[in-house]
């Protein structure tokens, strides 16, 4: 239930979707299984104990996209292949060439493909329509894409974009580190990444920030890249240069809200999805002014 990276995306505010609307346009586009010459499957699964497509509580959504993809190397196809076109060669006498051995490749891939393994892994997604949100848990951007991709066919006229803040997220970094003070409601945490313009890399893990070291590095053109802070002692979390907030980690005090509390599943999803969401709703807000507040699009 507790995301662990968060891919940021914008809505408006009070945005006038309602839960049934969403939930029989993503009925729509629900995961299949991958047929035999499928690479690959994607569509909407249960979120939540109760089997529900859209979880809904108090106007804030869990979704969830599953994936379905064929376990197939490469180096697999082309030992298949390279044994097709010796076969060739030695039966006909002549070589193979490169747009023979494209669609030789393309043949052995099709041939294969009813014989390799299935993986399966889901991406989550919280949309909070009450303060404009959209948020994918997962750390990598090729993910967070395939799920507002996906989102996008399903749901007619999404209006989600990528966030954009008045500050890069690696100068704000950079003079919070420098400064040795972090923004109001949060505080630098020891793990810290700094980067030159030629992609010289220093990293420091569970280290203190405070020194002549790290500031020689920033007097000499480094900026960071990387920076592990924590939220109002609730959240800590590890801010990057593409605004993506990883390895979050809700705090024991917050936990300890939710514990012993719900007499059955259903009601301890619905108390860890309601302190998860609200606590992520004013840490995004306070991040949010850290930066400088959101960049208004250009028409």
């Amino acid at each position: 239930m507790w995301f662990k990276n968060l891919s940021l995306y914008r809505l408006p505010k009070n945005w006038a979707v309602e839960a049934e609307q969403l939930a029989e346009q993503l009925a729509r586009r629900t995961l299949q299984a991958c047929a035999a010459t499928d690479p690959r499957s994607l569509g909407w699964q249960p979120t939540a104990p109760d089997g529900s497509l859209l979880y809904t509580l108090e106007r804030q959504y869990l979704l969830a996209l599953g994936v379905e993809e064929k376990l197939l190397p490469i180096s697999v196809v082309k030992r298949f292949a390279a044994e097709k076109v010796k076969e060739i060669e030695e039966n006909e006498g002549r070589r193979v060439g490169r747009r023979e051995l494209r669609e030789i490749l393309d043949e052995t891939t099709l041939s294969l493909l009813p014989r390799a393994f299935v993986r399966q892994r889901t991406t989550y997604g919280w949309i909070d329509p009450t303060n404009g949100w959209l948020v994918v848990d997962c750390a990598s951007p090729a993910k967070a894409d395939e799920f507002l991709e996906h989102l996008h066919k399903s749901v007619e006229g999404l209006p989600a974009k990528l966030l954009k803040v008045m500050l890069s997220p690696s100068a704000a970094m950079t003079a919070w580190v420098a400064a040795g003070e972090a923004p109001p409601g949060f505080t630098l945490d020891q793990d810290l990444e700094l980067r030159s313009a030629e992609k010289a890399t220093v990293r420091y893990v569970h280290h203190p920030l405070e020194g002549e070291e790290i500031g020689r590095h920033i007097a000499g053109g480094k900026v960071v890249t990387r920076l592990a802070m924590t939220w109002n002692d609730r959240i800590s979390f590890v801010l990057d240069d593409n605004l993506q907030l990883k390895r979050l980690s809700f705090l024991d005090l917050l936990k300890e809200q939710a514990e012993g509390q719900g007499e059955n599943e259903d009601e301890r999803f619905a108390i860890d999805f309601t302190l998860m969401t609200g606590e992520l709703a004013r840490l995004l807000e306070d991040l949010l002014a850290a930066l400088g507040g959101e960049a208004k699009s250009v028409a």
